[in-house]
């Protein structure tokens, strides 16, 4: 208690020890007179501290855990916070790479499907003792979070709702589903909404987007709060800087505010020619009959574009990309499901209640979904009755593990690396213009410049120096490939297949525009600000903006004409897309 005085009386507030003994709680009257004790103490501002006096494993309460939750009860309490030396309940022992973080408990889940490991250093229960605690309040209607005591800030995180330890619920069980069927609610509410915007005129689609651009300017400083919580998060975690340029929503080149630059380019789409339902090509039918030797009424065949339907987009720490990939959806009629990384966590889920809360009733909030667990895609990825495209957006890694993951056309995105080439023939003042710009207007960006290749002519004639110095002199790092590392005496990458995405890049001599060709067919690629940069064969190939996420369907339209076994009836047709 001597301790317990210091530390309060240093933030100027006073606590006060109360003892408690296990006969005492079998006296009514005792926990009634304790009850009116520790709220009249906190009435003075005073932070009562309640300790046993005695504790007998056969009694009412056994450990501090077990006193806990008994005076929860006893106070009714709205939430009864334990802390344990680890995060929460893991499905086994913290320390096996195996065990899971179990974020709501259910009983007749994990009732007998968790191995607990060795009681906790820091006191008597360990673990055992605390679910035991745990499950015996929240039955009683006390709602319990267990989370580490480590961090000092894991009461003010549970008092804000962050989603940090294991919560006990007597309700748990009603509303938490399982996983593949909660997926699966999610994906057909998408398509179901999805249905409903198709179903919208051109104009009221552009409403939506215009208002979401409204709402983003609005709740512009929530945003700013939500996201620079992330990215002090990640900076307090050691993250690298090019990860936590891209996660932050920080003023843009011109020094305008993202969100500002966001919401003028939903208001840009919002005012593009409506590409759903855009007629491609129509061709007439005409019936020539034999007989008579004339042209029946036709049959007109419209191939107009379409949507695809619902899509799950998998896609980095970057909370801007979540605007954007919504703001094409909806712009091309498609339900969405959206799940951005964790280090966004707080960014994505403003963001994304900001643009639900702007859709109208009449569509429904469910048209764009956020997954909030990685555990739930493997899931999303079975639903290929309900799901029609897949585009992750990160690592070959990733890309290859959804593609063996599912049954869902992938649009895959392949990894890789930037490249400016230097033609002996170039005016080197443009040139220089060109390659700093390239690495040194926005590193983080996927379409930074990672590698120049420069030809071989250009070592002679001093080309290749000045290209260097020009870099050097922005704060540019350079690395060399095995030609230039000798030439210019700078080190070479692990790897010439590297992402600096910082104010570094590779230098590489080729002998001709044929050899930087091939070079970068091995290690490049082009990436910009779309939904992403397909490389398959099949479907959307490249840069995919609105025009990818559509696909087509043809529109027959007549006056009640028939087959009737096309007797005496020849077919000719007549291209009216250019009439």
């Amino acid at each position: 208690m001597a301790l317990y005085d210091t530390l309060f009386s240093q933030l100027d507030v006073t606590s006060a020890q109360l003892l408690v003994t296990d006969s005492d709680f079998r006296d009514k009257e005792f926990r009634k007179q304790l009850k009116h004790t520790i709220e009249s103490l906190m009435s003075l501002r005073v932070v009562p501290i309640i300790n046993e006096n005695d504790a007998d494993s056969s009694g009412i309460f056994w450990d501090n855990d077990s006193l806990a939750a008994l005076l929860a009860l006893e106070l009714n309490a709205d939430l009864l916070v334990l802390l344990s030396d680890v995060e929460g309940l893991y499905s086994g022992p913290p320390s096996d790479p195996e065990s899971k973080l179990i974020r709501t408990y259910i009983e007749r889940v994990h009732l007998g499907g968790i191995t607990f490991g060795d009681k906790s250093r820091l006191g008597r229960g360990g673990m055992t003792a605390k679910v035991k605690a745990a499950v015996m309040a929240a039955k009683a209607g006390v709602p319990v979070i267990i989370t580490s005591g480590f961090d000092p800030e894991s009461i003010l995180k549970v008092l804000q709702g962050d989603d940090v330890g294991t919560l006990f619920h007597r309700d748990a069980h009603l509303w938490v589903k399982t996983k593949e069927t909660g997926a699966r609610d999610m994906a057909v509410a998408a398509r179901e909404c999805s249905r409903r915007l198709q179903a919208l005129s051109s104009e009221d689609r552009k409403k939506i987007l215009l208002d979401i651009a409204n709402a983003l300017e609005a709740n512009e400083k929530v945003i700013k709060v939500e996201n620079e919580a992330d990215v002090a998060a990640a900076e307090q975690a050691g993250m690298e800087k090019s990860l936590i340029a891209r996660l932050a929503l920080k003023p843009g080149k011109a020094r305008q505010c993202r969100i500002t630059s966001l919401s003028k380019s939903l208001r840009v789409l919002a005012s593009m020619e409506d590409p759903v339902g855009h007629v491609l090509k129509t061709t007439e039918v005409l019936l020539n009959t034999v007989l008579w030797f004339q042209l029946a009424d036709g049959l007109v065949l419209e191939k107009t574009s379409s949507p695809l339907g619902v899509l799950l987009i998998v896609f980095e720490a970057r909370p801007d990309a979540l605007v954007q990939i919504a703001s094409l959806a909806i712009r091309s009629g498609n339900g969405l499901l959206l799940k951005g990384g964790k280090e966004a966590r707080r960014s994505n889920a403003i963001l994304h209640k900001v643009i639900t809360d702007a859709i109208p009733d009449h569509v429904g909030r469910r048209l764009i979904g956020l997954v909030t667990s990685r555990d739930e895609i493997p899931d999303l990825l079975k639903l290929d009755d309900v799901i029609d495209l897949v585009i992750p957006r990160g690592s070959n890694k990733l890309v290859s593990t959804i593609k063996a993951s599912t049954k869902i056309p992938v649009l895959g995105h392949a990894d890789g690396v930037c490249h400016v080439y230097v033609d002996k023939s170039a005016n080197m003042q443009t040139a220089k213009r060109i390659v700093v710009d390239a690495k040194v207007d926005y590193p983080a960006a996927c379409n930074a410049m990672e590698t120049l290749l420069v030809h071989k002519d250009l070592v002679s004639s001093g080309g290749l120096n000045e290209l260097a110095l020009e870099l050097r002199n922005e704060g540019v790092v350079l690395h060399g490939g095995p030609r230039a590392s000798e030439e210019l005496s700078i080190p070479e990458p692990a790897s010439l297949h590297h992402e600096y995405s910082s104010l570094a890049c590779t230098v590489e001599i080729v002998d001709d525009v044929h050899a930087a060709i091939d070079y970068m067919d091995t290690e490049g690629k082009i990436l910009i600000d779309f939904v992403g940069i397909s490389t398959s064969r099949i479907h959307a190939r490249g840069p995919v903006g609105v025009e990818g996420l559509l696909t087509t369907r043809w529109l027959l339209r007549g006056s009640g004409q028939i087959v009737d076994g096309d007797k005496g009836v020849t077919y000719t047709h007549k291209d009216l897309t250019t009439v």
